[in-house]
């Protein structure tokens, strides 16, 4: 049969729509140590009506070789992916080559930069969970390598997406003038200090509000540890890292009037996937990336207090530092 121009595009067009309605939606994960990934790959693969045409369909389950906690999880975690249909993959180029769009969900900030590296190579969309970077410096090449690359992307705790958070930062209930914030805050030798868990409780405090923090002092006992910020507008910041005792997420943001609590980590998991799908979609990133960068700085910067026995310590050298480190990091990248 001779098949004309006309005939071509009408089999092409059949070819076309007849592919999964996921086609233009494939996600993967790297990292199958931690539990965000079972989470997250539940609430959108069970919830096709709200998220189609995205799904997960392949995951690479190699994450921390050096956390206990987390790649501990990995075996049980892989069988679990399975069971949603994933397809596991030997390697993250064999995983890219079957998606659209990444979730880099690896436990360990220290991997991060190698394998968003891979990512941004590929140009796939992605979403790197917390932390984005061990540190201020990785955090920093790792912006710096998407930038070369052209390729946008967010990282975020949890906590940013709160319902209650959200309300607070589009200034319902007045402008905030200070506010403390907590989270618990478990000590990994691979991270510098909050690096790992305690930057919940950070960026619960830059949720609400808002950057332009302009030095921290910091009181560190082995029981828990405050840190004290000042913007540049006079108003005053507080987290408090909580190494004993409850688990628990959340702070005090006040106004000119009144007090009101935050939002911790009370609607779960979906608000943060619902922004991350968005982003997969319009390619707009709902944090700056200049406030994701200050969260890293305020934390660094809190490390150095401590080295001087709580005196301030300004953010602006602690960000020029890394800026420097990061760019030796960057160096195998040319």
């Amino acid at each position: 049969m001779r098949i004309t121009g006309k005939l071509f595009v009408s089999l092409l067009c059949a070819a076309v729509f007849a592919l999964p309605s996921f086609a233009q939606g494939r996600i993967g994960i790297i990292g199958l140590d931690t539990s965000h990934s079972i989470a997250f790959t539940k609430i959108v693969n069970s919830d096709q009506a709200t998220y189609a045409p995205y799904k997960v369909v392949a995951a690479y389950p190699r994450g921390s070789y050096v956390i206990e906690s987390a790649y501990s999880r990995i075996p049980k975690y892989t069988e679990e992916m399975k069971g949603y249909g994933v397809k596991i993959t030997s390697s993250i180029e064999e995983m890219l080559d079957m998606v659209d769009c990444v979730l880099l969900e690896t436990n360990d900030g220290h991997l991060h930069l190698e394998q968003a590296a891979k990512v941004f190579k590929a140009g796939k969309k992605i979403y790197i969970d917390k932390p984005i970077g061990a540190t201020l410096a990785q955090a920093i090449a790792i912006y710096t390598l998407a930038e070369r690359y052209g390729i946008t992307f967010f990282s975020s705790s949890v906590v940013r997406f709160s319902e209650k958070n959200q309300r607070i930062r589009a200034g319902e209930f007045g402008k905030i003038i200070a506010a403390d914030c907590y989270s618990p805050h478990h000590a990994t030798p691979t991270h510098p200090d909050f690096g790992y868990y305690g930057l919940h409780g950070v960026e619960e405090l830059y949720t609400v509000m808002g950057p332009g923090c302009d030095y921290v002092s910091r009181v560190h006992t082995d029981e828990g540890d405050i840190v004290s910020g000042v913007w540049k507008d006079g108003r005053t910041g507080s987290f408090r890292a909580i190494r004993k005792g409850p688990s628990i997420y959340g702070g005090t943001a006040f106004t000119e009037k009144k007090a009101i609590s935050t939002g911790g980590v009370s609607n779960g998991y979906k608000p943060l996937v619902d922004a991350i799908i968005g982003f997969f979609k319009t390619g707009v990133c709902p944090i700056d990336k200049e406030e994701t960068l200050e969260i890293f700085t305020f934390m660094e910067a809190s490390n150095e207090s401590v080295k001087q026995n709580g005196k301030a310590v300004s953010l602006a050298p602690i960000r020029k530092k890394a800026e420097k480190e990061a760019q030796k990091l960057l160096k195998q990248y040319k």
